[in-house]
């Protein structure tokens, strides 16, 4: 398929609603929104942004859920040369209260209520003089609070209030709306440091890449994308969502993964390719309404996980063209991608050549030097790469990228002879629990802010279901203390997904000559503990 002329996110929604107006562009519970009344949403947004002083070089966050706003949001924000950044919907008081710092946004707009979370709460109590009317000395650059919808307390302003005249933003001067080099998004990603890190992707990249992407996965037009993965990991926001509108096609969003939900929408707005992970797959194959042909419309779409992983997907969801990926957020959601036309037994065992304009080269582990053809070496990429950390992480960026501008992926892997890249593991601490990466330091972090935790430490273990368990490690303080207290002391203070699978309490922990922790023998140990926990049912 053609690429679109535009390199810039909402240049190219204007392109989509020029050529295909009354095309489908998204689903999303009830609404269905054609390409042209997506553009039109989108203005009224941008109007309302630019009529709250939001200019080029602002940012403007997000806690919301996968919906038709969170498009709107964007491309609103792009429209008005703003930098969109989504915020994690797992997101508790204290991990909002670094984002909003961390992230220097100008406005926010967030979903009253969450699940269990009740974030018009949350955000009444971290900014009380935002409430009252006035600026916050913790918050200086957050002018504003909307909701999507009314909360008990009602305190903030109502997104749908803000919308503006769309006629008003369809004959932007230049140097308004964002451009091709400019920052699309700041995505938040767990790394090897105590908090997350802010990943600057430009507009260009998530277009250019992210069409290259749908070509691999064979998209045009007709197809329907379903996405429950969430729009603010970079596998929804620079992968699916550029993939899909760069090829015309359409995104069938799931607000929160639910397997039968799944199954459900699949089936009625006959999807033909789907976003997985191993643990969504798991979760459809095992539901009570699983049947394999009322997911007969599947024909692609992309996964993660070991050949066997690869293989339930591909078979199991009779998704036959289904594509095996490897990237990070750095590396705008993919840097390689199978070719759906491969064999499928080839797609299981390898993540895919290169995308066109990305390169990667693999170093040796000690000395930095190039490995020898079909060795297994530490993964660097260079071409659609992130211009750097922003925030408090980018102090991370000497150290993350080469003088010769490749990012170190941490991740090592190999070529087969055919020139595709076969992720063999990765060489950093993180750990991959239901393909969402978790930071050992942050779970750390978490477990020492116990009044009872003098140390920490965090570990991943391989597990089929979940791909990895988290486990920790503690020496008390001398304080009586449970692991059942410190999980529950995690739960409320974070993310679900970062709450350990199991603590163990220990009198030390093993440590090298030099002070440091040994992960290895850590690892080893967990590895015993859930291999027995496994034996004992």
């Amino acid at each position: 398929m053609l690429a679109p002329f535009s390199r810039a996110l909402f240049d190219l929604l204007v392109e989509r609603a020029a050529r295909t107006p009354d095309a489908l562009a998204v689903v999303c519970r009830e609404r269905h929104a054609s390409y042209a009344e997506l553009l039109r949403r989108s203005r009224r947004v941008a109007a309302g942004l630019m009529a709250r002083g939001v200019s080029r070089g602002d940012r403007v966050g997000a806690v919301i859920a996968n919906q038709l706003e969170w498009l709107e949001l964007c491309f609103g924000t792009a429209a008005a040369g703003a930098t969109f950044v989504p915020f994690s919907t797992w997101s508790t008081r204290s991990e909002l209260d670094f984002l909003i710092r961390d992230s220097e946004i100008k406005l926010l707009v967030s979903a009253a209520r969450l699940g269990d979370r009740d974030y018009a709460a949350d955000l009444a109590e971290l900014l009380p003089e935002l409430v009252l009317g006035q600026s916050s000395p913790r918050f200086p650059k957050l002018d504003a609070i909307l909701l999507l919808e009314a909360s008990e307390s009602d305190v903030f302003g109502r997104f749908e209030a803000m919308l503006g005249d769309d006629t008003g933003t369809r004959d932007l001067a230049p140097n308004v709306a964002a451009s091709a080099g400019d920052d699309a998004f700041i995505l938040y990603t767990s790394g090897s440091s105590a908090t997350p890190k802010a990943v600057r992707l430009k507009h260009f990249g998530v277009v250019e890449n992210g069409f290259n992407i749908g070509e691999r996965m064979g998209l045009g037009p007709t197809d329907r994308v379903f996405l429950s993965a969430p729009l603010f990991w970079s596998y929804g926001s620079a992968n699916a969502l550029p993939a899909a509108l760069t090829h015309g096609g359409a995104l069938v969003l799931q607000p929160r993964f639910d397997a039968t939900r799944a199954i459900e929408l699949i089936e009625r707005h006959r999807c033909t390719a789907i976003y997985t992970l191993p643990a969504m797959t798991n979760a459809i194959l095992g539901a009570s309404g699983y049947a394999r042909e009322r997911l007969a419309t599947l024909r692609t779409g992309l996964t993660i996980g070991t050949p066997q992983d690869f293989m339930t997907a591909a078979q199991g969801l009779g998704a036959s063209e289904l594509c095996n990926i490897y990237g990070t957020t750095e590396t705008y959601g993919n840097c390689c991608v199978t070719s759906h036309r491969w064999p499928l037994e080839l797609r299981a065992v390898c993540q895919g050549e290169p995308l066109p304009g990305n390169e990667l080269r693999l170093v040796d582990i000690e000395t930095g030097a190039p490995v020898a053809p079909g060795e297994a070496g530490l993964c660097e990429v260079r071409g659609y790469i992130t211009p750097g950390y922003t925030g408090a992480s980018a102090e991370q960026n000497a150290s993350t990228f080469t003088a010769d501008g490749f990012y170190r992926t941490g991740d090592i892997g190999r070529f087969d002879e055919g020139g595709a890249f076969v992720f063999v593991g990765r060489n950093t601490e993180m750990i991959k629990r239901a393909g969402i990466n978790v930071s050992p330091a942050e779970v750390e972090t978490i477990l020492r802010g116990h009044p009872g935790v003098a140390e920490a430490g965090v570990v991943g273990v391989p597990d089929v279901e979940r791909g990895e368990l988290v486990i920790a490690f503690v020496v008390t303080t001398g304080q009586a203390v449970t692991a059942a207290e410190l999980i529950a002391h995690c739960r409320s203070t974070a993310s679900k997904y970062k709450v350990p699978d199991r603590i163990e309490i220990r009198k030390s922990l093993p440590l090298t000559p030099t002070g440091k922790l040994q992960r290895r023998e850590l690892k080893r140990e967990a590895a015993v503990l859930v291999a027995e926990g496994t034996r004992h049912g």
